[in-house]
């Protein structure tokens, strides 16, 4: 992959133009990333909103219906259901790990085979999450295993 950046005054806004032989598995990839980063999740923290980035956010963790996106700093509520946050960034670099988590695949520095066909993560933050068997296959699909 060949990535060239022209820097102009005259140009107002970021346009990107993606050149390829065929739409293939890698550029549909990188086109799903790109459109990841205009979304963003709004939090809620200690009375007010905030706009959080996707690349900010370790894991979303669903806690006696309700839901949370863990950022590095803190622990925000969010109002949307996890397959609601799947549908938004399912296709980027989230994926489901149990019925109550999706994780950033961005975040995570080791992954650990365990017993039962688990797997173990370990995010950049230190923290441990384990992937569920059945959800295992999916990670594996997402990182190219």
């Amino acid at each position: 992959m060949k990535l060239t950046i022209h820097e102009s005054n005259d140009q107002d806004e970021l346009e990107i133009i993606v050149k390829c032989k065929e739409m293939n598995e890698e550029v549909i990839k990188v086109l799903t990333s790109i459109r990841s980063l205009e979304r963003k999740v709004l939090g809620t923290l200690d009375g007010k909103i905030h706009l959080l980035l996707p690349s900010d956010i370790f894991y979303f963790e669903s806690v006696d219906k309700k839901n949370f996106a863990y950022t590095k700093q803190s622990v925000y509520e969010v109002s949307l259901r996890l397959y609601q946050i799947e549908e938004l960034f399912g296709d980027g670099n989230f994926f489901r790990a149990t019925k109550a988590t999706i994780l950033n695949l961005d975040k995570i520095k080791t992954i650990t085979p365990r017993l039962g066909g688990r797997v173990e993560v370990t995010l950049d933050n230190g923290e441990n999450m384990i992937v569920s068997r059945q959800y295992v296959s999916g990670l594996k699909e997402k990182i190219g295993f």
